[in-house]
C-alpha cells in the first residue's frame, strides 16, 4: 500500500514555511542564484546549539520539525496543538552537496596556512551531518541514512522509505531532500556552463533563451505515514528513476511502462509536473514530451520559483502534493491551460542535464 504524505515541511526562496497556507504569493527576483528564505531558526532550534550550526544543518532541522508539526507529532513552537511528541520510525536524507559552505570555509582555512583550524566546519561537513542532527534534535534512536547520488539523492532516499513502509519496517519515515549555494560553488560550476551568466529575472525565466540554469536551493522534509490521518495530502505510489535515456521514444517508452506497471495510463494523469529550468538545451527534452504523450495533459513547471539544484524535486514533490490536497493549481505554476474538474494523479517528471531522469507518481 502506497504510504501518505501526512506532514510536509519546505524552506525554499517562496513563502512556503507555513503548512497551511498555498503559495500566497510568488516572490519576484532578478539574481544570480535564487536563495531560499530563512524563518526564525530561533522558534524550532535552542539558540545556544544553533550558534554551532552551519546555515544548511538549520535549515534542515527546521524543515524537519515544520513536517512534524503539520503532521501533529510535534506542538508548533507558539504551542498550538499538543502534538504526540513521538519519533519517527526513520530519518533518511537525500542530498547532492552536502554543507557545501563549511566545506569551502575548510578548503579556505587550508589554503591560507592556519595550524589550528576549528574542527566544527570538518565535523558538519560529512553528508550525513544533517540526518544524524536532526535525529539528535528529536532525540530519535531509529533508522538513519543519508544519500547523495547527485540528482538522484533525493529519489533514492524516496525509494528507501518506500521499501522501509513495504517491508513493514516503519510506521512513518521522515525523507528530505536538502541543498544549499554559495557564490563561491557558482561561480567555480558557472565555467562548466551549468547556470546562466549574469541575473536572470525568475518569472521571466523561459524567455531568455539561453544555456544555462538558473540555480537554487531549499529544504524539503516529508512525513510519511502508513494510515492516512486528518493532515493527510496525498499518497505517494512510486518512484523511478532512468540513466542516460538520450531518445525522446525511448523515455516515452520509459514514462508508459511507469504508468503502466501503477495501472495507469497517459490519459488518467491529471497533471504532469515537468523540471523546465531556463536552460535552452535541455528544456528540450520538456518540449518533446509536452507536444508529445502529454499533449492533452495539464503542464505545470517549478523551478522558476526554486532554482536549480540537486534535490529540487523535494520542491515538486511539495507542489504536487498541495495541488492534490487543495484541489487547485495557482496559475504561476500553469505551463498550458488544459480544463480539469478533479484532480486525482499528478506524475513529477524531472531530468538532470539530460542524465538522471526521475519520476514520481502521487494519487490523492
Amino acid at each position: 500500500m502506497a504510504p501518505f504524505i501526512n506532514g510536509i515541511g519546505l524552506i525554499s526562496p517562496q513563502q512556503t514555511t507555513n503548512p497551511g497556507v498555498f503559495l500566497p504569493e510568488v516572490m519576484e527576483y532578478a539574481v544570480d542564484f535564487l536563495r531560499a528564505v530563512d524563518p526564525n531558526y530561533k522558534a524550532y532550534i535552542n539558540p545556544l546549539a544553533a550558534r554551532r550550526m552551519s546555515r544548511l544543518i538549520k535549515m534542515g532541522i527546521t524543515s524537519a520539525k515544520i513536517a512534524l508539526i503539520d503532521a501533529g507529532m510535534l506542538p508548533s513552537p507558539k504551542g498550538e496543538g499538543s502534538g504526540v511528541g513521538s519519533s519517527p520510525d526513520a530519518i533518511i536524507t537525500g542530498t547532492g552537496l552536502g554543507s557545501v559552505e563549511d566545506t569551502e570555509k575548510i578548503l579556505t582555512g587550508m589554503n591560507a596556512g592556519e595550524q589550528l583550524m576549528n574542527p566544527t566546519p570538518f565535523i558538519q561537513s560529512t553528508y550525513n551531518t544533517i540526518s544524524s542532527q536532526i535525529a539528535i534534535t528529536l532525540k530519535c534512536h531509529n533508522y538513519n541514512s543519508t544519500y547523495v547520488h547527485r540528482s538522484f539523492s533525493f529519489e533514492s532516499a524516496l525509494q528507501d522509505t518506500l521499501l522501509q513502509f513495504a517491508e513493514g519496517a516503519a510506521m512513518t519515515v521522515l525523507v528530505g531532500g536538502i541543498d544549499e549555494m554559495t557564490d563561491n560553488h557558482l561561480q567555480i560550476t558557472r565555467r562548466a556552463g551549468h547556470w546562466k551568466m549574469s541575473p536572470v529575472n525568475n518569472l521571466q525565466l523561459l524567455s531568455t533563451r539561453t544555456f544555462g540554469a538558473l540555480a537554487g536551493e531549499g529544504a524539503a522534509y516529508f512525513l510519511l505515514g502508513n494510515q492516512s490521518t486528518a493532515s493527510t495530502y496525498a499518497t505517494l505510489r512510486d518512484v523511478k528513476t532512468i540513466y542516460k535515456l538520450e531518445k525522446p521514444l525511448k523515455l516515452e517508452e520509459a514514462i508508459h511502462d511507469f504508468l503502466s506497471v501503477n495501472n495507469l495510463n497517459v490519459n488518467q494523469l491529471d497533471v504532469v509536473i515537468l523540471g523546465y529550468n531556463g536552460d535552452f538545451h535541455f528544456d528540450a527534452v520538456y518540449d518533446q514530451l509536452g507536444s508529445g504523450i502529454f499533449n492533452g495533459t495539464q503542464q505545470v513547471w517549478y523551478k522558476h520559483l526554486c532554482g536549480e539544484y540537486y534535490t529540487s524535486t523535494g520542491f515538486a514533490l511539495w507542489l504536487g502534493a498541495n495541488i492534490l490536497k487543495h484541489q487547485m493549481i495557482p496559475a504561476a505554476v500553469k505551463f498550458n491551460n488544459m480544463p480539469s474538474e478533479r484532480l486525482q494523479n499528478i506524475l513529477i517528471y524531472n531530468q538532470y542535464r539530460n542524465i538522471n531522469h526521475s519520476l514520481l507518481l502521487l494519487s490523492r
